[in-house]
């Protein structure tokens, strides 16, 4: 499955639909954008008042985008679901049909703390031409655990919107690609670029293989990257390097219980 991976500054339904546009004229089946696509990451207070339910009027014009251009589109945006407001990623189908929304579970620092809840399941998935794909957010993917959960329940494909921020580019360059070669998975992490609020997005998106080979990587500016995903280099990879396998979940019961000392 041919994949487009969206690494840009400026968020939007504008921006989003342009990105799906050129994904669609380039072959991808599915595009991945930055995470907060819709809103921005540096939100604050406005957190609460840009939000909208799953099914609000932002919901509506991206189904919209995704029929019109034919390709599946994840995208992000702040979710309000009663008095609560997650930091969620939703999966919609090239027909504009939903397939997939995740909460972020692992919110970063005390500006998210203080914005959203955290989400409460652990593994989402969806199938799409064959291909099952598993959503996760940004320090998700810097946590094992959900990986290797991901990786159990059969994900072929783990797409990461992401809001990564300078210096921390030793994230795209050496855990997510660790993080596809210890699971056999492949992992797709869309990064923001340039400044934003304060902060300064590292950029660096990219496809790691799973055995660990970066199949396509940005720079530092905007681009959409076009990469192919094929599920059977999962089980080959597992049958070089067998993790899963060898694994002994027996002996690490107590480990996961054990407490931060």
């Amino acid at each position: 499955m041919r994949i487009a991976i969206a690494q840009g500054t400026a968020p939007g339904l504008d921006a989003l639909d342009a990105a799906a546009a050129e994904a669609a004229g380039r072959g991808a089946r599915l595009l991945l954008t930055p995470e907060l696509a819709l809103s921005g990451y540096v939100l604050g207070p406005r957190a609460a008042a840009s939000a909208e339910p799953a099914d609000g009027p932002a919901a509506r014009r991206v189904e919209e985008i995704a029929a019109r251009h034919g390709v599946a589109v994840a995208y992000g945006w702040p979710e309000r679901d009663g008095g609560a407001v997650f930091n969620t990623v939703r999966l919609v189908g090239p027909d504009g049909t939903e397939l997939a929304a995740y909460r972020k579970t692992h919110l970063y620092g005390d500006q998210e703390r203080a914005a959203f809840t955290p989400g409460a399941e652990p593994i989402v998935q969806a199938d799409l031409d064959g291909v099952r794909i598993g959503l996760l957010i940004c320090y998700d993917v810097e946590f094992p655990e959900p990986v290797r959960a991901h990786a159990l329940a059969g994900t072929d494909l783990l797409a990461v919107p992401t809001a990564l921020m300078r210096p921390f580019e030793f994230v795209p360059r050496v855990l997510v690609p660790a993080r596809a070669y210890e699971n056999g998975l492949h992992i797709a992490y869309a990064n923001r670029c340039g400044p934003e609020g304060g902060y300064d997005f590292a950029g660096l998106s990219c496809l790691a293989g799973p055995d660990g080979e970066v199949r396509a990587r940005a720079g530092a500016g905007p681009e959409l990257l076009i990469a192919d995903v094929d599920p059977e280099r999962n089980a080959a990879a597992r049958a070089v390097t067998p993790y899963l396998a060898d694994r002994r979940p027996d002996l690490y019961r107590t480990i996961a219980r054990s407490p931060c000392p």
